[in-house]
C-alpha cells in the first residue's frame, strides 16, 4: 500500500496496524503545513528526535516541499520511502519516519537508541600478550571493530536480514581479493533460504549452515575477538556476524585452528610449536587414558607395572563396584560437576567446584566408594581436556565411546575406534574442505602454521588448504 496524500488517513492507517502501547505520534507544523513524526519511544533517542529533526523543521519561515525538507535536515542517515510496507520495516527497525500532509512520500530517520556493554576481553579468549578487545552484541560495533584494523576497499559487509519476526541483521564480510566467490555466493544463498521466527545468536546460523546436521564434529568456527577474526579474512575465510551475538562465525573450518591460541602469535615460535604439542598430546590423553586403563584393568593386567599394579590391587579392594561402573560413575560425577559450576553463578560456582573435586572424591574415596587411581585417571583426564576448550563438547562424547569399547572388548576395540575415528575425520569435508587438512591432503606450504608454528616471516603463502584466490601474502622485493 503507497503512502496517501492526506496526512489524515496516513494516521488513521497507522492506528489499525500498530496497537503497541510504545508507540509515539508526535504532531507538529511545518510552516502551517501539518506534519506527524512517528517512532517506537523506547526504540529512538529522543534528544535526535527533537533537536535535530523537529525543531529545526518548526521554525522552518517558509513553505517547503518534501525534498526540500529532506536536504534541510542536518542528519546524515535519511530515507525517502512511498510505501507502508517500507514504513512499518522502518519503524521495526528504530526509525523515525516523517509524514507531511499533502505529500505521498515520507522520510525515515535513523535515529535508533541502543545500549551496548562497553568492549572487554573475552572471558573465552584471554592472553597475556596481544589486543585485550572482544566483540559485543551490537553488529555496528564489531564492524567497527574489524575495519579498523582492516583499512581497505577490498574489506567487504554483506548484510541481509533472517528472522520472521527478530528480522536480525546478519552481515557477510570477507576480503574481496582473497576470498573464495563461489564460497561467499553459496554461504549467502543459505542465509537467504533461512525461515525461522528469529535469530536470538549467531550459534542459530550456523545450525543452518552446518552441511552433515548429525555429525559429531563442528564445521564452522568462531571467535570473539576482532585480531583472529581479521587473521582468519586475510588468510580467505568468511566471517558471519550476527546483530545480538559476540561470537562471529568463519568459514570454511579446519580442525587445526582450536588447538591453536592468539597468544601463538604474540609470543616465540619455539614456545607456540612446544604448547601445541601439549594440546594434541593433551586431548589424546583425555579421550584414551580412561579407555586404556579400564581395559588394562579388565583384559590386559601384563600391560601394567607390577609396582603400579599392587598399588591398584590394594586400593579396589573392597570396592562394591566393578571397575567400568567404577570409572563410568566417577566420568558421570565429573560431568555433572562440571555442568553445575558453568550453570551456577560464578560465586557458588567456585564453591561446587571446591566442594565437589576435593569433599566429594575424598569422600568417596576414604568411604571405599571409588578407588584413588581412578579417581586421579579421570581428573588428569578431564584437566587435559580443558587445554582444548572449544573441542571440549565434543570429545567428551567421544570419551565416553571410547570408555565403554575399552569396557567391551579391550585394547583391540580402542584401536578399531581409533582407526574409524581417524578414518571419518581425514574422510569429512564442509564446503569442500577437508577440516582435517593440511595432513589429509597433505598441504606442506600449510605445515608450517599446524602443530608446529614456523617462523611468520617465511609464510610466504596464505593457507593453501582454503583456496584463497590471492595466494600470496607476503612480498619480496
Amino acid at each position: 500500500m503507497n503512502i496517501c496524500k492526506r496526512l489524515k488517513d496516513n494516521r488513521n492507517i497507522l492506528e489499525k496496524k500498530i496497537v503497541a502501547s510504545d508507540f509515539e505520534y508526535c504532531p507538529f507544523t511545518i510552516n502551517d503545513t501539518s506534519a506527524l513524526l512517528v517512532f517506537y519511544k523506547n526504540s529512538v533517542n529522543k534528544s535526535n528526535v527533537g533537536t535535530l529533526i523537529v525543531k529545526p523543521l518548526s521554525e522552518l519561515k517558509e513553505k517547503a516541499t518534501l525534498r526540500d525538507v529532506y536536504n534541510g535536515v542536518l542528519y546524515p542517515e535519511k530515507e525517502i520511502i512511498t510505501s507502508f510496507s517500507s514504513v512499518f520495516s522502518k519503524l521495526e527497525d528504530g526509525n523515525a519516519v516523517l509524514l507531511i500532509d499533502g505529500e505521498e512520500k515520507a522520510i525515515a530517520f535513523a535515529v535508533q537508541k541502543y545500549e551496548n556493554r562497553s568492549i572487554s576481553e573475552p572471558p573465552t579468549s584471554s592472553v597475556i600478550k596481544g589486543p585485550r578487545e572482544g566483540f559485543v552484541e551490537s553488529i555496528d560495533v564489531n564492524v567497527n571493530l574489524i575495519r579498523r584494523r582492516i583499512k581497505s576497499n577490498d574489506l567487504i559487509f554483506s548484510e541481509l536480514t533472517v528472522g520472521k519476526y527478530s528480522k536480525t541483521r546478519v552481515s557477510i564480510c570477507f576480503i574481496n581479493k582473497i576470498a573464495d566467490k563461489n564460497l561467499v555466493k553459496k554461504i549467502k544463498n543459505k542465509i537467504k533460504k533461512i525461515e525461522v521466527d528469529a535469530i536470538i545468536d549467531s550459534s542459530y546460523i550456523s545450525k543452518f549452515l552446518s552441511e552433515h546436521k548429525t555429525s559429531l564434529f563442528k564445521q564452522f568456527g568462531n571467535t570473539e575477538k576482532p585480531d583472529i577474526l581479521t587473521s582468519r579474512l586475510l588468510e580467505g575465510r568468511i566471517g558471519i556476524i550476527v546483530d545480538g551475538s559476540p561470537i562471529v562465525i568463519t568459514l570454511p573450518y579446519l580442525l587445526i585452528e582450536d588447538f591453536q591460541s592468539p597468544s601463538d602469535y604474540y609470543n616465540s615460535f619455539y614456545l607456540a610449536s612446544l604448547l601445541r604439542v601439549i594440546r594434541l598430546i593433551s586431548v589424546s590423553l583425555s579421550v584414551l587414558l580412561p579407555a586404556f586403563y579400564l581395559s588394562a584393568e579388565l583384559f590386559h593386567l601384563e600391560y601394567i607395572p607390577l609396582s603400579f599394579l599392587l598399588t591398584i590391587v590394594s586400593s579396589i579392594k573392597g570396592i562394591p563396584l566393578s571397575p567400568s561402573f567404577e570409572l563410568f560413575i566417577t566420568l558421570l560425577i565429573f560431568e555433572i560437576l562440571n555442568e553445575a559450576s558453568v550453570r551456577m553463578p560464578k560465586t557458588v560456582g567456585m564453591v561446587v567446584s571446591i566442594v565437589g573435586g576435593l569433599v566429594l572424591g575424598e569422600t568417596a574415596v576414604t568411604a571405599g566408594i571409588i578407588s584413588a587411581p581412578a579417581l586421579m585417571v579421570i581428573a588428569f583426564s578431564g584437566i587435559c581436556l580443558f587445554t582444548v576448550p572449544e573441542l571440549t563438547q565434543t570429545f567428551s562424547l567421544i570419551r565416553f565411546i571410547f570408555l565403554i569399547v575399552g569396557g567391551s572388548i579391550g585394547s583391540y576395540g580402542i584401536i578399531v575406534c581409533f582407526g574409524v575415528f581417524i578414518v571419518y575425520i581425514v574422510s569429512f569435508e564442509s564446503y569442500g574442505t577437508p577440516i582435517f587438512a593440511p595432513f589429509s591432503p597433505l598441504v606442506k606450504n600449510d605445515i608450517k602454521d599446524s602443530f608446529y608454528k614456523g617462523l611468520m616471516v617465511k609464510n610466504t603463502y596464505r593457507p593453501l588448504s582454503l583456496s584463497p584466490k590471492n595466494k600470496r601474502r607476503i612480498s619480496y622485493e
